[in-house]
């Protein structure tokens, strides 16, 4: 890493270490580092005369960088806080591929390219299932990510419906008007790296962000399917995550499995509507995830019953299909209500929430904004919180995992 130079006749100030402190405080919004650890401040010259101007020098990752502006316009304020109205000078730049490579380094590791969510990884990774399409497997996801941000959680999503894709545009990256929580709604590349879009403090990645205009349809068979999703799980730099959430394409096919030799630590929350039909479908969803070594944690019912405006019960698409699938994989009698409050063993799979059909959930979900924080007032969202908190809080097994320290 390249570290802030002192002034020519190396004597410090106290101006320059106030810039310095302050520049610590400045953090790259796609990499979520301080400028300063990540050695894109070349050098730091500063006297203490009141006269003689600062000099900055800041390099950014790549040309072109996205989320330049905003790191100018960090730095600028960070200079000025430091040293109130004296004069300074930043001089902007960009990385030489040696410098790129040591940050790179510094990030990952410089040993060979493994996927970081492996045995002994402290990230909970938790995969979204369902039996059929159309279930609302997606929204759930978006919803789950952005709740679990909310409540202060590091948390990444990985589209691995790379066939169906419709993470990008529930999480608010696509569209015209799409900005992101960075300033880009597409991955920059750092070489070999690539680091995820952020949207409502959720880290990103999908295969609809590397289509071009016209080119979203995906035919790819499985060995394709594959290295797609080892490659996210690979090459995308998500940083230190409490939670990541993948979202499966519906169905027991080529991804379901490869993700269980990915990732077989993964646990598993099954998506399912009232509808017996879609049950007994999710149920085998289940099945199949605990056939490839994964944990099944829970089930989610979307489109439940709702109160309509007159107070009646409006169970469009029936009731009962989550608590079905739940006892079905707990292998209990299903009149047994389940709760996510409910204490279980490994085996038994709880009923975490019941969504309601709602409309503002339809809205919220087309604007790019989850409805967790668009209306969290709405039955869908109560729902879908404490869903997430219950994902969020479950225990987990540490044994055999490393927990960074040991006892001497």
């Amino acid at each position: 890493m390249t570290e802030p130079s002192t002034r020519p006749d190396g004597a410090d100030s106290s101006a320059r270490a106030s810039i310095l402190r302050a520049l610590d405080e400045v953090i790259d919004p796609e990499i979520r580092r301080p400028v300063t650890e990540l050695g894109m401040i070349e050098r730091v010259d500063a006297s203490d005369s009141p006269d003689e101007p600062a000099v900055v020098e800041l390099r950014l990752t790549i040309v072109g960088c996205p989320a330049a502006s905003r790191i100018e316009a960090d730095v600028r304020r960070a200079i000025e806080h430091a040293i109130g109205e004296r004069p300074y000078r930043l001089d902007l730049g960009v990385m030489t591929p040696a410098q790129r490579a040591a940050m790179r380094d510094s990030l990952r590791g410089s040993g060979p390219r493994e996927i970081p969510f492996g045995p002994d990884s402290l990230t909970r990774v938790v995969a979204v299932s369902s039996g059929k399409g159309g279930v609302g497997k997606s929204t759930v996801t978006a919803n789950l990510a952005a709740s679990m941000s909310a409540d202060g959680l590091a948390v990444g999503i990985v589209d691995a419906d790379v066939h169906g894709y419709s993470i990008p545009a529930l999480m608010g990256l696509t569209g015209p008007d799409a900005v992101g929580d960075a300033g880009t709604t597409v991955p920059t590349r750092l070489d070999d790296m690539i680091l995820p879009p952020i949207a409502h403090g959720v880290k990103v990645i999908s295969i609809g962000m590397f289509l071009g205009e016209g080119d979203g349809v995906v035919a790819w068979r499985g060995p394709m399917l594959h290295r797609t999703i080892e490659q996210f799980l690979r090459d995308v730099y998500f940083g230190d995550l409490d939670v990541l959430l993948v979202d499966l394409p519906p169905g027991t096919g080529d991804i379901a499995i490869s993700l269980g030799q990915l990732l077989p630590g993964a646990e598993v929350v099954v998506v399912t509507t009232p509808q017996p039909s879609a049950a007994d479908v999710a149920v085998r969803s289940g099945l199949v995830a605990r056939k490839i070594g994964q944990r099944v944690i829970g089930v989610i019912e979307t489109m439940s019953p709702a109160e309509g405006p007159d107070g009646a019960r409006l169970a469009v698409f029936g009731e009962g299909g989550g608590r079905h699938v739940a006892a079905r994989l707990s292998g209990e009698d299903e009149s047994a209500p389940a709760s996510a409050s409910t204490s279980v063993s490994d085996l038994e799979v709880p009923l975490l929430a019941e969504v309601p059909l709602s409309i503002p959930l339809r809205e919220a979900g087309d604007a790019g904004r989850p409805i967790v924080l668009n209306d969290p007032a709405d039955p869908a969202a109560v729902a879908l919180r404490a869903a997430a908190r219950a994902i969020a809080s479950r225990p987990r097994g540490l044994s055999g995992r490393s927990v960074g320290f040991r006892v001497r």
